[in-house]
Protein backbone atom coordinates (compact mmCIF):
# COMPACT_ATOMS: atom_id res chain seq x y z
CA UNK A 1 0.00 0.00 0.00
CA UNK A 2 1.44 3.25 -0.96
CA UNK A 3 2.17 5.87 2.18
CA UNK A 4 0.63 9.11 1.85
CA UNK A 5 2.99 12.47 1.78
CA UNK A 6 2.29 14.97 4.70
CA UNK A 7 -0.43 17.35 3.11
CA UNK A 8 1.31 20.41 4.46
CA UNK A 9 5.15 19.97 3.87
CA UNK A 10 4.45 17.26 1.01
CA UNK A 11 7.83 15.93 1.56
CA UNK A 12 8.07 13.49 4.97
CA UNK A 13 5.74 10.56 5.05
CA UNK A 14 2.36 11.20 6.50
CA UNK A 15 1.84 10.02 10.52
CA UNK A 16 -1.50 11.20 11.19
CA UNK A 17 -5.00 12.07 9.85
CA UNK A 18 -7.14 14.83 10.71
CA UNK A 19 -10.08 13.68 9.31
CA UNK A 20 -12.44 16.74 9.86
CA UNK A 21 -10.07 19.01 8.00
CA UNK A 22 -8.66 16.53 5.15
CA UNK A 23 -5.34 16.46 6.25
CA UNK A 24 -2.34 14.12 6.69
CA UNK A 25 0.84 15.28 8.58
CA UNK A 26 3.91 14.28 9.24
CA UNK A 27 5.06 14.16 12.68
CA UNK A 28 6.95 17.36 13.10
CA UNK A 29 3.68 19.13 10.76
CA UNK A 30 1.47 17.65 13.52
CA UNK A 31 3.01 19.16 16.39
CA UNK A 32 3.01 22.32 14.55
CA UNK A 33 -0.62 21.98 13.88
CA UNK A 34 -1.39 21.31 17.64
CA UNK A 35 1.10 23.59 19.15
CA UNK A 36 -0.67 26.45 16.64
CA UNK A 37 -4.13 25.25 17.54
CA UNK A 38 -3.92 26.06 21.02
CA UNK A 39 -1.91 29.06 20.11
CA UNK A 40 -4.47 30.57 18.19
CA UNK A 41 -7.27 29.47 21.03
CA UNK A 42 -5.13 31.36 23.47
CA UNK A 43 -4.43 34.10 21.70
CA UNK A 44 -8.30 34.79 19.16
CA UNK A 45 -10.07 34.33 22.97
CA UNK A 46 -7.71 36.50 25.12
CA UNK A 47 -7.29 33.50 27.51
CA UNK A 48 -4.45 34.31 30.02
CA UNK A 49 -2.55 37.73 29.51
CA UNK A 50 1.82 37.67 30.20
CA UNK A 51 2.81 37.60 33.01
CA UNK A 52 -0.19 35.96 35.06
CA UNK A 53 0.17 33.26 37.12
CA UNK A 54 -1.87 30.39 35.67
CA UNK A 55 -2.68 27.34 37.65
CA UNK A 56 -3.23 24.20 35.52
CA UNK A 57 -5.46 21.30 36.64
CA UNK A 58 -3.31 18.23 36.68
CA UNK A 59 -4.85 15.15 37.27
CA UNK A 60 -1.95 12.94 35.70
CA UNK A 61 -3.68 11.94 32.71
CA UNK A 62 -3.43 12.90 28.84
CA UNK A 63 -4.71 16.13 28.53
CA UNK A 64 -3.65 17.97 31.48
CA UNK A 65 -0.39 15.95 30.43
CA UNK A 66 -0.68 17.51 27.37
CA UNK A 67 -2.05 20.77 28.45
CA UNK A 68 1.20 21.86 30.87
CA UNK A 69 3.74 20.59 28.36
CA UNK A 70 2.19 22.83 25.74
CA UNK A 71 1.56 26.00 27.73
CA UNK A 72 5.40 25.72 29.22
CA UNK A 73 6.47 25.12 25.37
CA UNK A 74 4.24 28.53 24.09
CA UNK A 75 5.79 30.20 27.43
CA UNK A 76 9.09 29.86 26.20
CA UNK A 77 8.68 30.20 22.93
CA UNK A 78 6.64 33.45 22.85
CA UNK A 79 7.97 34.95 25.57
CA UNK A 80 4.82 35.48 27.73
CA UNK A 81 6.09 34.94 31.16
CA UNK A 82 3.51 33.15 32.43
CA UNK A 83 4.16 31.67 36.01
CA UNK A 84 2.58 28.44 35.31
CA UNK A 85 1.68 26.21 38.49
CA UNK A 86 0.65 22.32 38.40
CA UNK A 87 -2.41 22.07 40.37
CA UNK A 88 -3.93 18.29 41.74
CA UNK A 89 -6.84 17.52 43.52
CA UNK A 90 -6.42 14.12 46.01
CA UNK A 91 -10.30 12.56 46.01
CA UNK A 92 -8.99 9.75 48.31
CA UNK A 93 -9.20 7.32 45.93
CA UNK A 94 -7.15 4.31 47.23
CA UNK A 95 -5.43 2.18 44.18
CA UNK A 96 -6.38 4.94 41.68
CA UNK A 97 -5.59 8.99 42.57
CA UNK A 98 -2.09 7.98 44.59
CA UNK A 99 -0.88 6.60 41.97
CA UNK A 100 -1.46 9.13 39.50
CA UNK A 101 -0.39 11.52 42.16
CA UNK A 102 3.06 10.01 41.05
CA UNK A 103 2.67 10.99 37.42
CA UNK A 104 2.02 14.21 38.47
CA UNK A 105 5.37 14.65 40.48
CA UNK A 106 6.66 12.96 37.38
CA UNK A 107 5.69 16.07 35.43
CA UNK A 108 6.61 18.77 37.99
CA UNK A 109 9.97 17.35 37.63
CA UNK A 110 10.22 16.71 34.04
CA UNK A 111 8.73 20.18 33.15
CA UNK A 112 10.09 21.96 36.44
CA UNK A 113 7.01 23.62 37.55
CA UNK A 114 5.93 23.63 41.09
CA UNK A 115 3.25 22.07 42.01
CA UNK A 116 0.24 22.31 44.78
CA UNK A 117 -2.02 19.43 45.96
CA UNK A 118 -5.02 19.79 47.97
CA UNK A 119 -7.13 16.55 49.22
CA UNK A 120 -11.03 16.32 49.80
CA UNK A 121 -10.22 14.84 53.41
CA UNK A 122 -8.64 18.57 54.48
CA UNK A 123 -11.78 20.82 52.79
CA UNK A 124 -14.55 18.47 53.55
CA UNK A 125 -13.37 15.91 56.43
CA UNK A 126 -13.70 12.83 53.43
CA UNK A 127 -12.50 11.23 51.06
CA UNK A 128 -14.52 10.03 47.65
CA UNK A 129 -13.72 6.14 49.28
CA UNK A 130 -15.39 7.13 52.54
CA UNK A 131 -18.51 8.97 50.44
CA UNK A 132 -18.94 5.47 48.05
CA UNK A 133 -18.79 3.20 51.50
CA UNK A 134 -22.06 5.63 52.79
CA UNK A 135 -24.09 7.06 48.89
CA UNK A 136 -23.13 3.32 47.02
CA UNK A 137 -21.40 3.38 43.10
CA UNK A 138 -24.21 5.26 41.71
CA UNK A 139 -24.48 8.09 41.35
CA UNK A 140 -20.89 9.32 43.56
CA UNK A 141 -19.46 11.25 40.53
CA UNK A 142 -21.70 13.74 40.98
CA UNK A 143 -20.45 14.58 44.45
CA UNK A 144 -16.92 13.57 43.35
CA UNK A 145 -17.65 16.20 40.40
CA UNK A 146 -18.96 19.20 42.96
CA UNK A 147 -16.30 18.65 45.12
CA UNK A 148 -13.75 18.71 42.39
CA UNK A 149 -15.02 22.06 40.76
CA UNK A 150 -14.71 23.51 44.28
CA UNK A 151 -11.23 22.17 45.44
CA UNK A 152 -9.62 23.26 42.65
CA UNK A 153 -10.71 26.78 43.16
CA UNK A 154 -9.79 27.32 46.51
CA UNK A 155 -5.98 25.53 45.74
CA UNK A 156 -5.89 28.22 42.80
CA UNK A 157 -7.01 30.78 45.11
CA UNK A 158 -4.29 29.17 47.84
CA UNK A 159 -1.55 30.10 45.16
CA UNK A 160 -2.86 33.05 44.16
CA UNK A 161 -3.64 32.02 40.20
CA UNK A 162 -5.84 34.36 38.54
CA UNK A 163 -7.17 31.55 36.00
CA UNK A 164 -7.16 28.25 36.05
CA UNK A 165 -6.96 26.52 33.12
CA UNK A 166 -7.94 22.40 32.07
CA UNK A 167 -7.25 19.87 30.20
CA UNK A 168 -11.08 19.70 28.73
CA UNK A 169 -10.46 18.93 24.57
CA UNK A 170 -13.42 18.93 22.08
CA UNK A 171 -14.64 15.67 22.86
CA UNK A 172 -14.93 16.33 25.75
CA UNK A 173 -17.22 19.33 24.92
CA UNK A 174 -19.79 17.27 22.77
CA UNK A 175 -20.10 14.62 25.82
CA UNK A 176 -21.49 17.62 27.25
CA UNK A 177 -23.89 18.93 25.35
CA UNK A 178 -24.96 15.96 24.73
CA UNK A 179 -24.76 15.17 28.31
CA UNK A 180 -26.78 17.86 29.65
CA UNK A 181 -28.86 17.42 26.30
CA UNK A 182 -29.94 14.24 27.49
CA UNK A 183 -30.72 15.36 31.39
CA UNK A 184 -33.03 17.76 29.54
CA UNK A 185 -30.54 20.86 31.56
CA UNK A 186 -31.16 23.66 29.12
CA UNK A 187 -29.03 25.60 32.02
CA UNK A 188 -25.80 24.15 31.78
CA UNK A 189 -26.64 23.22 28.25
CA UNK A 190 -26.43 27.26 27.26
CA UNK A 191 -23.02 26.97 29.09
CA UNK A 192 -21.39 23.93 27.15
CA UNK A 193 -19.17 25.27 25.45
CA UNK A 194 -18.10 28.49 27.08
CA UNK A 195 -14.14 28.38 26.83
CA UNK A 196 -14.11 31.44 29.68
CA UNK A 197 -16.36 31.08 32.82
CA UNK A 198 -16.65 34.47 34.61
CA UNK A 199 -19.41 36.77 35.74
CA UNK A 200 -20.60 40.29 35.05
CA UNK A 201 -18.71 43.52 36.20
CA UNK A 202 -21.55 43.65 39.23
CA UNK A 203 -21.30 40.44 40.42
CA UNK A 204 -17.19 40.82 40.42
CA UNK A 205 -17.57 43.52 42.73
CA UNK A 206 -19.57 41.70 45.33
CA UNK A 207 -17.37 38.48 44.89
CA UNK A 208 -13.84 39.06 45.93
CA UNK A 209 -12.04 35.70 44.81
CA UNK A 210 -13.33 35.31 40.93
CA UNK A 211 -11.46 32.77 38.91
CA UNK A 212 -11.24 32.37 35.77
CA UNK A 213 -11.45 28.91 34.20
CA UNK A 214 -9.99 28.73 30.65
CA UNK A 215 -10.02 25.49 28.24
CA UNK A 216 -6.83 26.16 25.66
CA UNK A 217 -7.63 22.46 24.59
CA UNK A 218 -11.04 23.16 23.20
CA UNK A 219 -10.33 22.51 19.46
CA UNK A 220 -8.54 19.72 19.98
CA UNK A 221 -9.73 15.98 19.58
CA UNK A 222 -9.23 12.87 22.33
CA UNK A 223 -7.58 10.97 19.60
CA UNK A 224 -4.86 13.96 18.58
CA UNK A 225 -3.64 14.51 22.23
CA UNK A 226 -3.54 10.61 22.70
CA UNK A 227 -1.47 11.15 19.12
CA UNK A 228 0.87 14.17 20.43
CA UNK A 229 1.63 12.48 23.85
CA UNK A 230 2.61 9.37 22.06
CA UNK A 231 5.26 11.02 19.46
CA UNK A 232 6.69 13.04 21.96
CA UNK A 233 6.76 10.56 24.84
CA UNK A 234 5.12 12.51 27.18
CA UNK A 235 4.82 10.20 30.46
CA UNK A 236 0.90 10.08 31.84
CA UNK A 237 -1.49 8.24 33.69
CA UNK A 238 -4.13 5.81 32.04
CA UNK A 239 -6.05 3.59 34.00
CA UNK A 240 -9.32 5.20 34.27
CA UNK A 241 -11.01 5.86 37.51
CA UNK A 242 -12.45 2.52 39.67
CA UNK A 243 -15.70 4.26 39.60
CA UNK A 244 -16.16 6.09 36.21
CA UNK A 245 -17.74 2.84 34.73
CA UNK A 246 -20.91 3.72 36.25
CA UNK A 247 -20.89 6.78 35.33
CA UNK A 248 -23.73 8.38 33.40
CA UNK A 249 -21.37 10.08 31.07
CA UNK A 250 -19.75 6.91 29.60
CA UNK A 251 -23.15 6.15 27.66
CA UNK A 252 -22.23 9.68 26.29
CA UNK A 253 -18.93 8.86 25.43
CA UNK A 254 -19.91 5.63 24.00
CA UNK A 255 -22.64 7.27 22.15
CA UNK A 256 -20.27 9.48 20.72
CA UNK A 257 -17.45 7.49 20.06
CA UNK A 258 -19.76 5.28 17.39
CA UNK A 259 -21.25 8.61 16.10
CA UNK A 260 -17.56 9.85 14.95
CA UNK A 261 -16.89 6.00 14.14
CA UNK A 262 -19.91 6.87 10.96
CA UNK A 263 -18.92 10.21 10.52
CA UNK A 264 -15.19 12.26 11.55
CA UNK A 265 -17.20 15.59 11.92
CA UNK A 266 -19.61 14.40 14.39
CA UNK A 267 -17.90 16.02 17.32
CA UNK A 268 -17.65 19.57 15.73
CA UNK A 269 -20.93 19.05 13.88
CA UNK A 270 -22.40 19.13 18.00
CA UNK A 271 -20.41 22.06 18.97
CA UNK A 272 -21.66 24.25 16.37
CA UNK A 273 -25.06 23.30 16.51
CA UNK A 274 -25.05 24.21 20.12
CA UNK A 275 -23.56 27.72 18.95
CA UNK A 276 -26.02 28.40 16.62
CA UNK A 277 -29.16 27.53 19.07
CA UNK A 278 -30.93 30.03 21.18
CA UNK A 279 -31.92 28.29 24.39
CA UNK A 280 -34.71 29.89 25.73
CA UNK A 281 -34.46 31.66 29.37
CA UNK A 282 -30.53 31.26 28.93
CA UNK A 283 -29.80 34.65 29.50
CA UNK A 284 -32.06 34.85 32.97
CA UNK A 285 -29.47 32.87 34.95
CA UNK A 286 -28.52 32.93 38.70
CA UNK A 287 -27.16 36.44 40.17
CA UNK A 288 -23.73 34.67 41.42
CA UNK A 289 -22.82 35.29 45.34
CA UNK A 290 -20.77 34.00 47.77
CA UNK A 291 -21.47 31.27 49.79
CA UNK A 292 -22.36 32.12 53.32
CA UNK A 293 -20.44 28.96 54.71
CA UNK A 294 -17.02 28.71 52.75
CA UNK A 295 -17.32 32.05 50.48
CA UNK A 296 -16.93 30.24 47.21
CA UNK A 297 -19.05 31.37 44.04
CA UNK A 298 -22.21 29.92 44.31
CA UNK A 299 -25.84 30.27 42.55
CA UNK A 300 -27.40 29.98 46.05
CA UNK A 301 -26.62 30.98 49.60
CA UNK A 302 -24.90 27.60 50.62
CA UNK A 303 -23.44 26.45 47.64
CA UNK A 304 -24.27 23.09 46.76
CA UNK A 305 -20.17 21.50 48.22
CA UNK A 306 -21.82 22.42 51.16
CA UNK A 307 -25.06 21.18 50.90
CA UNK A 308 -23.82 17.15 49.73
CA UNK A 309 -21.17 17.84 52.53
CA UNK A 310 -23.91 18.69 55.13
CA UNK A 311 -25.69 15.67 53.92
CA UNK A 312 -22.81 13.63 54.40
CA UNK A 313 -22.00 14.36 58.15
CA UNK A 314 -25.73 13.48 58.80
CA UNK A 315 -25.43 9.91 57.44
CA UNK A 316 -28.12 11.39 54.35
CA UNK A 317 -25.54 11.08 51.47
CA UNK A 318 -28.30 8.89 49.29
CA UNK A 319 -30.93 11.32 49.65
CA UNK A 320 -29.33 14.16 48.59
CA UNK A 321 -28.77 12.69 45.12
CA UNK A 322 -32.37 13.01 44.28
CA UNK A 323 -32.78 16.55 45.55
Amino acid sequence: MKRRLCSHCGEAFANISISRKNKHLCRCCFYNYLEDTVHQTIVEEKLFQPGERIAIGASGGKDSTVLAYVLKLLNERYEYHWDLWLLSVDEGIHGYRDDSLRTVEQNRDDYNLPLYVVSYSELYDWTMDQVVSQIGRKSNCTFCGVFRRQALDKGAKKIQASVLATGHNADDIAETILLNLLRGDHARLSRSNMNKSGMSEEEESCCSNTLRRVKPLKDIYEKEIVMYAYFKKLKYFATECIYAPFAYRGHAREYLKRLERIRPHSISDIIYSLSCLHIKDAEQRQVQQQCILCHSISSQKICKACQLKASLDKGQGISAIHR
